[in-house]
This record gives C-alpha cells, structure tokens and sequence, in this order.
C-alpha cells in the first residue's frame, strides 16, 4: 500500500484516474446497521465545506448530501444488518459494506480510496487505504457524508417503531440513556448481540 502525506480535500491520489472514495458509519453502535458509501466525483469537482462528517452540523452534512447526490458521477449506499454483523463481527461486516457500496457504482472505478489502515477487498479493484482519509480527499469526505446521512436517516425511521431508546438522538451509539432503555425494556431485532449491550448483558437474554 502507498503512503502519502497529503493536504487536506485533495481531490485524489492521482489526475486522469476513476477514483471512488469509501467511508463507513456506525461501527462503533449497539444498534442498527454498519452503512458504507462509495463515491466518485467529477473532475474539477468544488465544494466549499466539504469534509469529515464527524466535523460538520447535521444542516451542513444535509446541504452537502445534497450536493453530492446531485453531482457525483456515481455514488451508492450499502447497509450490513445486527445479525449478520453479529455473525461475521463488525470489521468484517464494516468491509462488506463497503465492497457492496462499490459493487452498486454504475460506474466502475479503477482505484479505490479506502479511509482507514485496512480494507479486505473483494472487487478486485486495486485500492490505497489512508488513515484520516476522510479529512484528508474529497472523494472520501464524501463518502463518510453519505454513509452517515443515510444511517442517521434510518436510525430516525427505525425510532418511530422503537421510541423507547433515543434512536432519533443517539442514532444508536451507547448513551448513557441508550443503555438504561435497553436494561429497562430489553432489545431488538436492531440491537447488536455480539456487542456489549448492558453490565447485565447475560441476565437479559441468556
């Protein structure tokens, strides 16, 4: 894997090559699905206050959403449900989002821009992974802005049918509240089991 010292939102890695930027949301959650997005934008592609999702307002991450859904040459979205990530644990699941996502491109790119240090790749794409991508390339900046819109967006969708847990809040991260919902009214099918739910985890289901 090449290593480079980058500034920040360079727009790739190299000129005159498809790259597609991959992110992922929701590892670190009791509840709901890992999501990844995969993303391609165009040459000469601008965006004033793109960057990390997790450094932008959830009304900036919207606009920008927006942007690059209307813009990208191709963008996709792809979610790992509790109980396959239960089955196969959460980095792999959090891999297999994100060979889905750029599975689902309809355009196919020739290089894959991978946030993180590592990536089990199954597309046969050639890929550089990149720690702090998601602040460092535009391609990948976007990507986490989808992955976490679109998993926000079905966390606020899921809290209708479950409003005891926060969800529209918390979008399933252990909050103190997340955590005493779950030992006061159990869990659900949205819950990750493999996970440590609560301190009294064993007594609840067995």
């Amino acid at each position: 894997m090449s290593k480079k010292i980058l500034d920040p939102l360079q727009f790739g890695l190299e000129n005159n090559r498809i790259e597609a930027g991959c992110d992922e949301a929701g590892r670190g959650c009791l509840a709901g699905p890992v999501t990844a997005a995969a993303v391609i934008l165009p040459e000469g592609f601008e965006c004033p206050g793109l960057n990390d999702s997790k450094q932008l307002t959830r009304s900036q991450r919207d606009h920008l959403r927006y942007v690059i859904e209307k813009e990208a040459v191709s963008w996709a979205v792809a979610m790992i449900d509790p109980a396959l990530i239960d089955e196969i644990n959460i980095l792999n699941a959090s891999f297999m989002a994100m060979n889905q996502a750029v599975e689902r491109l309809n355009v196919r790119p020739q290089h894959l821009l991978i946030d993180g240090n590592r990536f089990r790749n199954e597309t046969g794409i050639p890929y550089t992974c990149i720690v702090g991508g998601d602040a460092r390339l535009m391609p990948i900046a976007a990507a986490s802005i989808l992955a976490k819109t679109h998993r926000d967006e079905w966390m606020e969708r899921l809290h209708q049918e479950f409003p005891y847990y926060g969800w529209d809040k918390n979008k399933g991260y252990p909050t103190k509240q997340h955590r005493e919902a779950i030992g006061l009214s159990g869990i659900t099918i949205w819950h990750r089991r493999s996970f440590r739910l609560t301190d009294q985890q064993l007594l609840l289901w067995g």
